[in-house]
């Protein structure tokens, strides 16, 4: 209450002082206005006076002159009328007034000095000062009077202005009354305002954060949008989850330490690699931005997007967790509106952690750089997908042309830095270990290559391949997914350079510098949910709910979730679902297969080919058995956010990922870690890293369509026992293969690497 006071008080003071003077104002208009009346009225009564007393002046009339004004007297609110000569003496004069005026008052004198009408007003003292009477204030109005045009004398007209201060008082009376309700409503009408948009919430917030503070379980807040305290509702909202955060880290690591296990968490990361780092600063450089700014096409108001990305979902939490930065290519409609003079940014938006460092490229850049040599080369080529690589010289000469300008901007960031870590991301960045090496042999250099790497004989087919594996070699540490993907790697450095392989230690020698080569099997965050009661809907309620969202009628489902990319093998997916059905008319009308398929890669001919192909084909199997309330395949091509993806994940009967090949793929991973139910069944590829540690799952070649089929219905019939003992083993597995171990083991390596400075040669100096 004594808030709300505080709140309204000033209000009162406001309100009250704001009607008083609108109050004073109308009161002084309104006797400005009614004596502005009686003065016009004045005038005009004394010229009508003056037209007939002044032909009495002359001597044979004057006798006619003391019964005229008597008779003219008799006016609303006149008090009298007196005619003065011009020596100031009465010539007559009505009985009603005081025998003071019978000398001519100065508003006459003044009047026959001016030859004009003059007007005055008395207050009931100064009448009282003349008189030496209370006759109460009085207005004075005189003329002079004329005979042949000269003044002979004045007439003077004395009006009752007592009404004017009734009247007067009267309004001020009203006026007081009208500001006493206005300020009386307007408080009211405040408290309840103040009551339901401001104390009511407040109070709400507070019993929430003490509710988050002790522990207690709570209902997400009542607030609703739109109120005057949404911003503090919002940032209070990230506080208790933080708080929460906190508090489920804090018994996760204590259970953890109870029980002796291993298990990596953010929380244990971040004091990991504080102590691993020692403040040595964390840089990280992929072509992909962990977030995007982008102009809305109907306001063009700017909107923040997590653009759909492996690397973007493994490097995330270890740039949270370190404070790092992280350069990358802008390539948001509205990135640069977004960064500062130097072309940064602290992400996320929601609580900043980390610096985003922008690198611009123009499109005939990205065209050669990404799109060409990038992924119409390197991409087919590492895949294996026989699909045929294509390499152009001028793309070529733009891979060289960014990595070096990727390279400049690390080391700008690193300039003034000690001691500084990078990690370099991927195939688009093959060339950067070595320039950033030469440049800062201090610096510790790792790069992940996140794609496979094929055997030598196929990565032969690079013209350049010499180039690209000096400038890998460059990098203290390469990690690669699998120990596979290491093999070829030193096989291909064997025949492709003059250097020293070391296999019994999985290292390369060349030219005195040493790149150690190992496996780390990227991975997610595995969700705990073990200390809050889940909110989200059962499968059952999840599955319904798409299914009218999706206006079909299905009692199961089943999901894909991909870039629309020619490896994923989303085509053969779609004839083991066409062979499904053709063997199991059963499930006709009954299973739905969803496939999210996000586009990637639309602006190369190739691509786009094959998003339109992956729909051609998704409508011939529609075409074959669908009906009107019902489809076997639900292909939807557009991006969609990890909450939208986490809802088919819970409620699919299975999760089919069929690559054709593929360094890890991290949806296999994300299914497994989204079922806390233990349900559900993954179909998955053995040409994926995933398969070498998910060997729970159904494990499939992607081209025999007759496997493929078989697993969809061994999926569908498989007993829940199965399934959960299944799903069990693969979440034990990539809760403790999570992407902080990943994080933790490859940065651990990288830190303990002895980095040799070779000493500069002295120049000696002459005596």
């Amino acid at each position: 209450m004594r808030t709300t006071l505080k709140i309204i008080l000033p209000l009162i003071v406001s309100v009250a002082s704001v009607s008083l003077f609108f109050a004073a104002y109308q009161v002084r208009t309104e006797k400005r206005n009614l004596r502005n009346d009686l003065l016009r009225r004045a005038e005009i009564l004394g010229e009508s006076l003056q037209e007939s007393v002044e032909p009495l002046l002359e001597p044979p009339r004057e006798k006619d002159l003391q019964h005229f004004i008597e008779r003219f007297g008799q006016r609303e609110h006149l008090k009298g009328v007196a005619v003065y000569n011009s020596a100031g003496v009465a010539l007559a004069i009505t009985a009603g007034l005081p025998a003071a005026f019978k000398v001519c008052p100065t508003a006459a004198t003044h009047a026959a000095q001016e030859d004009a009408g003059v007007g005055e007003f008395l207050n009931a003292e100064q009448t009282a000062s003349i008189t030496e009477d209370s006759n109460g204030p009085i207005h004075i109005y005189a003329l002079p009077l004329h005979r042949n045009s000269e003044i002979v004398g004045t007439q003077a007209l004395f009006h009752d202005t007592s009404y004017i201060d009734r009247q007067v008082s009267g309004t001020l009376r009203d006026s007081l009354l009208t500001a006493f309700v206005q300020t009386v409503l307007i408080t009211g009408f405040a408290l309840i305002l103040v009551q339901w948009t401001f104390t009511v919430p407040l109070t709400r917030t507070a019993k929430w954060l003490r509710a988050q503070r002790t522990g207690q379980p709570i209902a997400p807040s009542a607030l609703s949008k739109g109120e005057i305290l949404d911003e503090i509702h919002h940032e209070v909202t990230h506080l208790a989850r933080d708080l929460s955060t906190a508090r489920a880290a804090a018994e996760e690591e204590a259970r953890l330490r109870d029980s002796n296990a291993s298990l990596w968490t953010a929380e244990r990361l971040h004091v990991s690699l504080r102590n691993k780092l020692q403040e040595k600063p964390l840089f990280v450089v992929s072509n992909r931005e962990p977030y995007m700014h982008v102009f809305s096409e109907k306001d063009k108001s700017i909107s923040v997007i997590v653009p759909a990305s492996g690397v973007v979902t493994a490097l995330e939490p270890v740039l949270r967790a370190c404070n790092g930065t992280w350069i990358a290519n802008g390539s948001g409609s509205a990135d640069r509106e977004a960064v500062d003079a130097h072309d940064r940014l602290r992400v996320p938006p929601d609580r900043p952690s980390y610096t985003l460092r922008r690198v611009w490229l123009s499109d005939e850049e990205d065209k050669g750089y990404y799109e060409g040599f990038s992924n119409e080369g390197l991409w087919p080529l590492c895949h294996i997908v026989h699909t045929r690589p294509v390499f152009r010289p001028e793309d070529w000469l733009q891979y060289q042309k960014i990595n070096r300008r990727f390279a400049d901007a690390v080391l700008q960031e690193m300039e003034g830095a000690e001691s500084p870590i990078l990690l370099a991301q991927d195939y688009h960045f093959a060339l950067l270990p070595r320039m950033v090496k030469e440049a800062r042999p201090d610096a510790r250099v790792a790069i992940f290559w996140h794609i496979p790497w094929p055997n030598p004989e196929a990565f032969g087919i690079c013209p350049w391949q010499c180039e690209l594996v000096d400038g890998l070699l460059g990098a203290d540490l390469i990690g690669f997914q699998i120990q596979s993907h290491c093999n070829n790697f030193l096989e291909t450095v064997d025949r492709a350079v003059e250097a020293l392989t070391e296999w019994d230690r999985f290292a390369v020698n060349r030219q005195g510098h040493v790149t150690r080569v190992r496996p780390y099997p990227v991975s997610v965050a595995f969700p705990e949910n073990s200390h809050g009661v889940d909110q989200s809907p059962s499968p059952g309620a999840e599955r319904a709910a798409l299914c009218a969202e999706m206006s079909i009628e299905a009692s199961l489902l089943g999901v894909g979730v991909d870039r629309v990319d020619y490896t994923k093998g989303i085509l053969e997916r779609f004839r083991g679902l066409e062979r499904f059905f053709e063997l199991n008319p059963a499930y006709l009308q009954r299973f739905t297969f969803v496939q999210i398929g996000a586009p990637s890669r639309t602006d190369i001919e190739r691509y786009k080919n094959f998003l339109a192909k992956v729909s051609g084909e998704a409508e011939r199997v529609n075409s074959r058995f669908q009906t009107s309330r019902w489809k076997p395949l639900v292909f939807l091509r557009k991006h969609h956010s990890h909450e939208e993806i986490a809802r088919f994940f819970r409620a699919a009967s299975f999760c089919m990922v069929t690559s054709l090949h593929d360094g890890m793929n991290l949806v296999s991973k994300e299914f497994v870690a989204s079922r806390e139910d233990e349900r559900g069944t993954l179909i998955l590829s053995t040409f994926t890293g995933a398969a070498r540690e998910l060997s729970d799952a159904l494990l499939v070649n992607p081209y025999d369509v007759s496997q493929l089929a078989d697993s969809i219905h061994r999926a569908l019939e498989m007993s829940e026992e199965e399934q959960s003992a299944r799903m069990q083993h693969m979440r034990h597995n990539v809760r403790e293969h999570n992407i902080y171990r990943w994080a933790a083991h490859l940065l651990s390596d990288l830190t303990e690497i002895r980095i040799e400075i070779p000493e500069r040669e002295e120049t000696p100096q002459l005596s």
